[in-house]
């Protein structure tokens, strides 16, 4: 029953994680980076923010009919894992 909470509070502190930093991000940043240091800057900021980005975007398209389910499950499940191992390293640093 432990891990599978621990799963669960990883699953869940990651995309916490991630959804903080995108909406952070989209009120700091322009829309596009200009330089060279704030495309690496985006970047770097896209490895934490990636999972809650990537839902955004998969799910507007699976409205839109512009994905298959199968690509719109992908997606979702590539961002739950994402998020997995975002709350796996966060829970790491605070244990």
């Amino acid at each position: 029953m432990r891990n599978i909470l621990l799963l669960l509070f990883s699953l869940a502190g990651g995309l916490t994680l991630s959804g903080i930093t995108a909406n952070v991000y989209r009120l700091i940043a322009k829309t596009k980076p200009e330089t060279r240091a704030a495309t690496y800057t985006y970047y770097g900021v896209m490895l934490l923010a990636g999972p809650s980005v990537l839902v955004d975007n998969s799910t507007r398209s699976f409205r839109k009919k512009e994905c298959s389910r199968t690509a719109y499950g992908f997606a979702l499940g590539l961002a739950a894992y994402w998020s997995f191992m975002l709350g796996a390293i966060l829970v790491e640093i605070a244990i």
